[in-house]
């Protein structure tokens, strides 16, 4: 497991040679991990707007599959990671709760892609994220975040997610820098296929 804490100090600082900044936002629902895979991919220190959880959102936001979950985002979360020397990306993970989802419309302006996590004992969280997303015209990816295992086959994700064949599905462990790092290289390899096909097509 990568470590998402210790290893921050040595992570490199941003490249002098870095001229490809790319927008992308993190969404999905509450509480499948998007602050932590921000966390633990992120160049730079994150910037987090997590706030613990109080008896006012008691009757609000649906905590029965996140019982151990003390914090929430209330903004946004922050980060940094350069895929190359060239390519950097600028990570916004969007806050999961439906209180919360105006600023989603915010967080897409200037957004070139998108990562759909998911937790699939809790699919039918991932609908909204996707639906705004095909409104808005962004590509995006769907990452299964496997927590302590998968409870649907990749397949079975898809089809009840309505996934289309040309839109890449992968799993991952959010905790772990190499696996969150190999979704966002996954999402910006489906973003240059995608211009390039419509390249083709002019």
């Amino acid at each position: 497991m990568d470590s998402t804490s210790s290893d921050m100090a040595a992570r490199p600082p941003l490249e002098s040679t870095a001229d490809n900044g790319l927008k992308i936002v993190i969404v999905g629902g509450f509480g499948v991990g998007k602050t932590t895979l921000v966390q633990s991919v992120s160049d730079i220190r994150p910037l987090s707007t997590e706030e613990m959880m109080t008896r006012a959102g008691e009757g609000i936001d649906d905590t029965d599959a996140v019982r151990r979950k003390s914090a929430t985002t209330v903004a946004f979360d922050f980060g940094r990671i350069s895929v190359d020397e060239h390519t950097v990306l600028y990570l916004f993970g969007a806050p999961g709760q439906e209180r919360f989802w105006f600023l989603w419309d915010r967080l897409f302006a200037g957004t070139l892609g998108a990562v759909v996590l998911v937790d699939t004992r809790r699919l039918a969280d991932s609908w909204y994220a996707i639906d705004r997303l095909e409104q808005h015209g962004l590509p995006f990816i769907v990452a299964r975040n496997v927590f302590d295992g998968p409870a649907h086959t990749t397949e079975q994700v898809r089809e009840a997610l309505d996934l289309p064949a040309g839109i890449p599905l992968v799993d991952c462990d959010a905790r772990s820098r190499s696996s969150s790092k190999a979704v966002l290289i996954t999402l910006v390899r489906h973003i240059h296929a995608l211009s390039a096909a419509q390249e083709a097509r002019l």
